[in-house]
């Protein structure tokens, strides 16, 4: 009898677990003549649920990718993610900026407002490494449209600018954007993505932006995708992804469980 419980118990830990998983789905958006690859990642339930847009880096949509987007939606949010190089056919770790995959962005994000699974209210994005870029660009471009920013070791300015513009000035956009931002960086990064990231900060602060960045002690460059994480890397993974939730939860306004505000 008692090996029956355990059984039991058993299969129904399994079943919830199964209940909870969050899948992905796919979809094509058309920016232009082009056919952007979008990934969906959609919490357990009818909805609505609060729209995220989730910006990949320049290393390329991964496998990585696919399981944060998971751990977005399990924390309430509808996320969509366009696969910015995929469509035009980029090759991995591009060094230069396309302007052009700045608009498969941002039909993605039109697209994610027209959901009937998305609350109707501004979006919340999350963008690592070359996505914060795409990031502040929309938050310049359409304020109305973007709710917060939450930056995992971004650009702060064109990578296509020339060097003096990269060393001692931030994107244009950064001075026009209102949409709160969290920056999230480790102290090991590269030097020149932390003098943006905190000229950035500056620059924000100043014009009364609601902004905070977090520089995480002993922990190296893209922190949260490596495979040889310390055991410092593996803290700050967990710590990011609570500010995340809690930064995202505040300038959405959601209710504690990720409830979208009344409209």
């Amino acid at each position: 009898m008692q090996r029956l419980r355990i059984a039991l118990a058993v299969l129904a830990s399994l079943a919830g677990a199964s209940a909870s998983a969050q899948t992905l789905e796919q979809a094509v958006v058309k920016s232009g003549d082009v056919e952007v690859p979008v990934a969906i990642a959609r919490p357990v339930g009818p909805g609505p649920f609060a729209p995220l847009l989730y910006i990949h880096a320049r290393r390329g949509f991964e496998d990585e990718d696919r399981q944060k987007m998971r751990e977005f939606a399990a924390m309430g949010f509808l996320v969509v993610a366009p696969d910015w190089q995929s469509g035009r056919f980029l090759e991995r770790w591009p060094i230069p900026h396309d302007p052009a995959t700045e608009g498969d962005v941002e039909a993605t994000l039109d697209y994610l407002a027209k959901r009937p699974d998305a609350c109707r209210m501004p979006a919340g994005i999350v963008g690592y490494s070359r996505g914060p870029y795409y990031a502040i660009r929309l938050a310049a471009k359409r304020p109305k449209d973007v709710a917060a920013i939450v930056s995992y070791y971004g650009h702060m300015q064109n990578p296509n600018a020339p060097e003096p513009e990269q060393v001692f000035r931030v994107a244009p956009e950064v001075l026009a954007m209102t949409a709160p931002m969290l920056m999230l960086i480790g102290d090991q990064d590269f030097e020149l993505r932390r003098m943006s990231a905190g000229r950035a900060f500056y620059a924000l602060y100043e014009r009364g932006v609601p902004v905070e960045i977090q520089m995480y002690p002993l922990v190296r460059r893209a922190f949260d995708f490596r495979a040889d994480q310390s055991p410092e890397e593996k803290i700050a993974t967990r710590h990011a992804r609570e500010r995340a939730r809690a930064w995202l939860y505040r300038w959405m306004k959601l209710g504690p469980k990720g409830e979208c505000p009344p409209a």
